[in-house]
């Protein structure tokens, strides 16, 4: 499992500049649709070859502390900060207040789920009193900190700013950044790294996730009140987990093992992901965090809709991190029982979820109600289905004879009036399957032809699962002008 590297600071600092900067590169989700996405406060990135995840903890501030946060700020002058005259200094006050509730929740997240923290002062304004009173906090956790003062672009520039300062925090790795350039950040993610000897390499991750063809971990993510809980008691046949009609019962993971088909599977129960702007309460900042944790421990994701309400945006986003994490999919349609179980009205659902979910169309949709157990064991069947699936093996041979046929019936578009060719396919990974093809012009192959390609892939191998295409350059093919026509 990747550690986590939590990005703390006030507003307008550089966390999510330099989040954006660990994170960044091409995603494997890519479509123009609201919500599909990898969520910004949270994502998978790498330094040297080392498998990190990492959390702008701005995202995950409870509204109600940090919606006052923007207009003044600690270390202006109250005169000044909102307005003038004894109003504005009132108004700074409360913001200042707000502002320092807000950093407290921030770093009482970092503590309490990181591997690592990074607290990103502000060179241009200096050392305000908020970085110092988080600073004692972090302090106090023993965990591995660091103090990126941001918006230094030279050498020049760091003198002038007073980088030096911010040794006062009492943290002893401090960094003049620019994440916006990118200038630092090297030294200070190798420091991260250095701290982390958790941090495995990616080769070492893919190897970690080698997978007991008899265990299966089932994840049952979605939106509050859903029926998570329900479905989980259902297949347990015991009310392990509590279930209400008020949403947000449940806030942390829980794990639960059943023997079913010859199979164990491992049954995570998560918090209800709401949009962000609709998360109220510090707890449940901290479960849905825990709910994205879970998420990358599982093999199979069951990803509960709404019948009077299925594949929102807020479904989307959760079925997109899913698919981006290439977790097996089930869209399960709980609550069935609500609406007329009959196959007209199962296929008009279908062709909606089709269509407002296009970008995973290949995960299986199943109709349930885990009040009723109406095909509720269908979820346990289909993991096992799909799981088989992420696990296999496929030979060598029939993957260039796809590879071939992919490039006959279909060539990749030109690139600047040269050929774009595929050499030799081989798979690499399992959970998610991932196929390293040779190319001679990597960097050419387009979103669409690729995501052509892994369609095809499904299509020939029967798969109903996340696949990774891994185009790899061809040796002796690193200079692409200098080949010939």
């Amino acid at each position: 499992m990747r550690p986590l590297v939590a990005i703390v600071g006030r507003p307008n600092v550089g966390k999510s500049t330099l989040f954006n900067k660990l994170v960044g590169g091409p995603r494997a989700l890519v479509e123009d649709v609201p919500g599909v996405t990898r969520d910004r406060h949270y994502g998978d990135g790498d330094w040297n070859s080392r498998a990190l995840s990492f959390v702008d903890t701005g995202g995950f501030v409870p509204e109600g502390v940090a919606g006052a946060v923007e207009p003044g700020r600690t270390g202006q002058d109250p005169q000044r900060a909102v307005g003038g005259g004894p109003h504005g200094r009132i108004a700074s006050i409360m913001d200042d207040k707000a502002l320092l509730a807000s950093m407290r929740a921030q770093a009482q997240l970092a503590v309490e789920e990181a591997a690592a923290i990074i607290l990103v002062c502000d060179a241009i304004e200096g050392l305000v009193p908020s970085d110092e009173e988080v600073a004692r906090l972090l302090l106090r956790s023993g965990k591995p900190l660091f103090v990126a003062v941001n918006k230094v672009d030279s050498e020049r520039r760091e003198r002038e700013l007073g980088v030096a300062d911010f040794y006062r925090l009492g943290i002893r790795e401090v960094y003049a950044t620019s994440a916006e350039h990118g200038r630092g950040v090297g030294d200070l993610m190798d420091a991260v790294v250095e701290a982390l000897p958790q941090a495995r390499l990616l080769s070492e991750e893919d190897a970690e996730q080698t997978p007991d063809e008899t265990r299966i971990r089932l994840a049952v993510l979605g939106r509050p009140n859903t029926g998570k809980s329900t479905l989980l008691n259902r297949l347990l046949g015991q009310e392990r987990f509590i279930a209400s009609p008020v949403p947000g019962t449940t806030h942390d993971p829980v794990d639960e093992e059943l023997e079913y088909k010859d199979r164990t599977f491992v049954l995570t129960d998560t918090a209800g992901i709401r949009r962000r702007k609709s998360i109220a309460a510090k707890i449940e900042a901290f479960s849905v965090l825990r709910a994205f944790k879970a998420l990358e421990r599982s093999d199979v994701a069951a990803v509960l809709l709404d019948p009077t309400e299925p594949g929102v945006e807020q479904d989307a986003r959760i079925v997109g991190l899913a698919a981006e994490k290439g977790r097996a999919i089930i869209l399960v349609v709980n609550k069935w029982d609500l609406v007329e179980d009959d196959e007209a009205a199962a296929r008009k659902a279908r062709e909606e979820l089709r269509i407002r979910l296009g970008f995973a169309e290949w995960a299986p949709i199943v109709f349930v109600s885990a009040l009723q157990g109406l095909r509720t064991n269908k979820v346990l069947d289909l993991s096992i289905r799909l799981h088989r699936q992420a696990t296999t093996r496929i030979p060598t041979p029939k993957l260039n004879e796809w590879l071939q046929d992919v490039q006959n019936s279909h060539p990749a578009p030109l690139w600047r009036g040269l050929p774009v060719k595929f050499f030799f396919a081989a798979q690499v990974g399992t959970l998610p399957l991932s196929i390293a093809v040779t190319c001679n012009r990597p960097a050419a192959v387009v979103d669409s032809y690729r995501r052509y390609m892994e369609n095809k892939l499904r299509e020939r191998f029967e798969l109903e699962i996340p696949v990774r295409l891994l185009l790899r350059q061809k040796t002796g093919d690193r200079h692409p002008r200098r080949q010939k026509r």
